[in-house]
């Protein structure tokens, strides 16, 4: 081999190891924390008092479920799970945002991680959708129930989850088509309670991401 090739494949290699390590560094990057913060001083073993970061948590909820169950803040302790609003009824974007939630499952599911990661979607109609027409609708969108719940219950309720639980928006419009405005935007959630994304919920790509990232909270210490 000449030495001037000899000198290129040399820095290829170098340039190719180093574009590897940003890759893997970024990998090893936590995913951010949405939310308002607080701050809070530990008191150490030697008397000191150290200052930890608080992040925000998702609030307790209890809705009722497709099945006329009770599905609750409960059922996803422990679990990371993507959260969204849609309505059954819808005429513009939920199937869509519904058929990306199918997609995601069924990602999931080769992965092995269904079940351990879960999705709830809430409805922001919850006065049309009871839990016989959102069976209904779940059936028509592929979803499996064991784990993907879809929530009715008071609106009032709802609208203040989507707003001080998740941060989103879910409210009744004379403007918007069908008659309610909510956010495109899929949240995901740690096992802790804890915001750490938001995705369009009708991109193909962000819903990508969306799995990509579970995945690394899924390594996350």
């Amino acid at each position: 081999m000449k030495k001037g090739s000899a000198l290129i494949l040399g820095i290829s290699l170098v340039l190719a190891s180093c574009e590897a390590d940003v890759q893997d560094s970024a990998k090893q990057q936590p995913l951010p924390y949405f939310g308002n913060h607080d701050i809070q001083l530990v008191k150490q073993d030697d008397g000191s008092m150290l200052a930890d970061t608080v992040y925000f948590e998702v609030p307790p909820f209890a809705f009722t479920d497709q099945s006329g169950k009770e599905v609750s803040h409960k059922n996803y302790d422990g679990h990371i799970y993507v959260a969204d609003f849609f309505f059954t009824t819808c005429p513009t974007i939920c199937p869509v945002m519904s058929s990306q939630l199918s997609r995601l499952q069924d990602k999931l599911k080769n992965e092995g991680m269904w079940g351990e990661i879960r999705i709830l979607s809430h409805s922001v109609n919850p006065e049309y959708d009871s839990p016989e027409i959102l069976d209904a609708y779940a059936a028509r969108m592929g979803a499996d129930t064991t784990y993907w719940k879809f929530a009715t219950g008071d609106k009032n309720d709802i609208y203040d989850q989507a707003r001080f639980g998740y941060y989103l928006t879910a409210l009744e419009s004379d403007t918007a088509a069908g008659g309610f405005f909510h956010s495109d935007t899929f949240a995901l959630i740690d096992e802790n309670k804890h915001i750490r994304g938001y995705y369009d919920g009708t991109s193909t790509s962000e819903v990508d991401q969306l799995f990509i990232d579970i995945k690394r909270l899924l390594q996350e210490p």
